[in-house]
């Protein structure tokens, strides 16, 4: 990339309530040297959000960009190394700013949890952004990077025992305190509106292969659906219910799997669940989430039902006091098999909401990643595994989010 940019990292979106937070993360944490700058539609709330950032912000720049105007952002993407956005839903907002990085051969790191934007992403500006060498990364919080990173080092634990391919890999939040974004809900809801007005993105959000590189080349391994109602698994996590994030998280994953040449192995079975282990009210508890899962992805899907729901969900830009978010947390186990019959397991754990603390450390330590650190030579849209890999890992451990892998057998 060139190295003649005025600065290392912007974030756009930073008045958001989760831009504010990336940025508050890099004021604290970036590097000294570290040439960071905030963006967004408004210069006036820029600075009254860089005088809430502390000393080490007080003279970073603000640039004026907004989504709906491609001159500003082509300016903001040559400019910068690296790029973290926070505004969505991306598929209604995202995309001219992804194609402005694709373009400027700037990195590009987002929160999205939407496949369909994603996969536009994809079709459009995959074959731009690995010309100009720019590094497209979807998912760079609690969607989608513990999921990600994790069976990639389980596919690296596996591949130095000479273990074989993964075959059989589950992730189990086992213990969570957090709560959706208004953004993430927002996402969802677009995502819903779009899926009921077009039988095509029906298709796409169906297909458990939605982001791979190349469709025709993926496996036939029958049905994988994720977790749609409660079922005992004793190897994993006894009662387990469906986990909200499984539908995006789980196509992240075998879209890294794919772009590694299905480096993880050809059988590669993935799905992720909510486990409540196996005492006498568990079942009571892993049907109860299955009930409000469906409840309320079912309320947003109707309007009437979807106005009662807004009065209670956030909505975006609203999100949980500094307290609330220190008090969250979540620990993930992600178990896997290799076809040698070889098992692993790789906990993920860190403090902070998922959300929202947890989440802009992970886009902030991704920024970062992305502008600082030696990364694989290819490029396009990737993900976190592909686009950043260890050099993440290592980051975000550091940054005290924990990743443990253990041979079980």
């Amino acid at each position: 990339m060139s190295s003649d940019r005025s600065f290392d990292v912007v974030v756009f979106g930073a008045t958001g309530f989760v831009g504010r937070l990336a940025a508050d993360y890099l004021a604290r944490q970036a590097p000294e040297d570290a040439r960071v700058a905030l963006a967004g539609r408004s210069e006036e709330r820029l600075a009254q959000t860089r005088a809430t950032l502390g000393s080490r912000a007080s003279g970073w720049p603000l640039l004026v960009a907004d989504s709906g105007d491609a001159d500003s952002l082509a300016e903001l993407a040559t400019a910068t190394r690296a790029v973290a956005t926070t505004v969505g839903p991306y598929r209604r907002f995202g995309l001219p700013l992804v194609e402005a990085c694709a373009n400027a051969g700037t990195d590009y790191a987002d929160l999205t949890g939407e496949v369909l934007f994603m996969r536009d992403s994809i079709d459009r500006f995959d074959a731009a952004a690995a010309a100009s060498g720019s590094r497209i990364v979807h998912g760079c919080g609690f969607d989608s990077i513990p999921s990600d990173l994790g069976v990639l080092l389980l596919h690296q634990a596996a591949e130095a025992d000479d273990a074989g391919g993964l075959e059989d890999v589950v992730l189990v939040v086992a213990a969570a305190r957090g709560s959706l974004s208004g953004g993430t809900i927002a996402s969802f809801k677009g995502e819903l509106d779009d899926v009921g007005a077009s039988a095509e993105s029906r298709r796409i959000i169906d297909d458990p292969y939605a982001l791979s590189p190349q469709r025709d080349a993926e496996p036939d391994l029958g049905p994988e659906r994720n977790l749609r109602g409660v079922e005992h698994d004793s190897e994993v996590g006894g009662w387990l219910a469906p986990f909200v994030m499984a539908s995006i998280n789980t196509r992240v994953v075998r879209r890294s799997n794919a772009l590694q040449g299905w480096a993880y192995g050809r059988r590669l079975r993935y799905r992720e669940v909510v486990g409540f282990g196996s005492g006498a009210t568990a079942p009571i508890k892993a049907a109860g989430l299955s009930g409000a899962v469906w409840a309320v992805q079912t309320g947003l899907a109707h309007a009437p039902t979807r106005r009662l729901l807004d009065r209670v969900l956030p909505a975006p830009g609203e999100g949980p006091s500094e307290e609330s978010r220190s008090r969250g947390f979540f620990r993930i186990e992600i178990h896997a098999r290799a076809s040698t019959g070889a098992r692993y397991l790789c906990r993920v754990a860190a403090q902070g909401d998922p959300g929202y603390a947890a989440t802009a450390v992970m886009l902030g330590e991704s920024a970062l990643c992305l502008a600082l650190d030696d990364g694989p030579a290819s490029a396009g849209v990737m993900t976190p595994a592909t686009a950043m890999g260890t050099a993440l890992v290592d980051r975000l451990q550091a940054a005290d989010v924990t990743f443990e892998v253990e041979r079980r057998d």
